[in-house]
């Protein structure tokens, strides 16, 4: 059945015509694709025009009931998106094509997989898939981008003709532990060693921790994180993506369940990690200090984290981005996924052959990060 003789596809550039628990009904629980969150992010400057993120939010519906959504933007750059396609870009140029503008379906500045074809049923699900293809043409986009995508969206985004690109995170999952000691006993003697080594780093440097949630999250609090956080930002000679008016909306209106876990010597804060907790889910999400102490990122960011879940009974923690190196902390591989739709034929061909050459490195990756796993055999 044609689904453009059944359904009604609108774009928008706000969110304000949806009402919050219709969106949220399709949301499946992932806080990142809330109506808040996103609305929050363009209240508050961080994806808006000025920054390059042009919404062009994508409302179904059928009979006049809102059945569906799907958080796009019109995008000038790459920034702030994970999945790395700057040598796609070089490519255009290169050829005299442009790449930007492209259409992405994204959660903003968050790498965290879950819905992006917001669908009541499977047939509203195939439908926004031919939309979002349909607007990249509409916008003379050279592409369309549905980042970390779950499975249910990446199936019918391939039958609507899209590419899958794979990637790898590092998750943490709770094996029933019923406390950290448990956990550690589980890894393998030279993991163990390592994570207590650093522990001890940093308690030898008069660092205890607090973790924060709700009320007992103040205003305080979030300006240290967010001097921490700017600092993070700035050795690595960038700006943040976000502004401390995000954060402080973000937890005043709930926006965000957030869980702060802040490094104290005595009265003064040291360093934070920011998470962010829905469902049975942990997300790593940022973290910066105020100064330098051996193992002090590995404590703040994963072995309180982890702390916490066994303590509070939380299935999984999402350390964020990349980083082999958290493998040694307890966090194993696990792939994400991406899906790509290229408007021009010819580039559509270059990189479906470049994705299945990726593809078999990603699995080749994997399984020789398996074989290093950090727990006892």
């Amino acid at each position: 059945m044609d689904s453009e003789a059944v359904y009604h596809v609108a774009v928008a550039g706000t969110l304000e015509g949806v009402p919050e628990a219709e969106w949220d009904a399709l949301a499946s629980g992932n806080p990142f694709v809330r109506h808040r969150f996103l609305s929050l992010m363009s209240k508050t400057g961080c994806a808006v025009p000025k920054t390059g993120w042009h919404p062009q939010f994508l409302l179904l519906r059928r009979g006049g009931e809102f059945v569906g959504g799907v958080p796009c933007f019109l995008k000038t750059h790459s920034r702030g998106e994970f999945v790395f396609d700057q040598s796609w870009a070089q490519a255009f140029e290169e050829h005299g094509q442009a790449y930007y503008p492209k259409l992405l379906i994204a959660s903003p500045f968050t790498p965290v997989q879950g819905p992006r074809l917001l669908a009541r049923d499977e047939t509203a699900r195939e439908a926004l898939a031919q939309a979002v293809a349909r607007l990249c043409l509409s916008t003379d986009a050279s592409s369309a981008h549905v980042l970390f995508v779950d499975e249910r969206d990446r199936d019918a985004l391939v039958r609507a003709g899209f590419m899958v690109r794979e990637g790898v995170q590092f998750h943490w999952r709770n094996e029933g532990y019923k406390s950290t000691d448990e956990f550690l006993s589980r890894l393998s003697h030279d993991k163990r060693k390592k994570l207590r080594q650093d522990s001890r780093y940093v308690a030898e440097a008069g660092i205890s921790y607090r973790w924060l949630e709700g009320d007992a999250i103040g205003e305080r609090h979030l300006e240290f994180f967010y001097a921490c956080y700017s600092n993070t930002y700035r050795e690595h000679w960038s700006s943040p993506y976000l502004s401390l008016e995000f954060f402080k909306r973000a937890h005043a209106e709930r926006v965000l369940d957030m869980v702060l876990v802040v490094g104290h010597r005595g009265n003064e804060p040291v360093a934070c990690a920011l998470n962010v907790r829905g469902g049975d889910t942990l997300y790593g999400r940022y973290w910066g200090t105020a100064e330098y102490v051996k193992g002090l990122h590995f404590e703040t960011c994963y072995t309180q984290s982890i702390a916490y879940c066994i303590a509070n009974g939380v299935a999984v923690f999402e350390g964020g981005a990349q980083g082999e190196h958290k493998m040694s902390r307890g966090l194993m591989p696990t792939k994400t996924y991406s899906a790509h739709w290229v408007a021009d034929r010819r580039f559509a061909l270059a990189i479906e052959d470049f994705l299945a050459r990726e593809a078999a490195a990603v699995d080749g990756y994997v399984g020789e990060l398996e074989q290093a796993s950090p727990f006892k055999r």
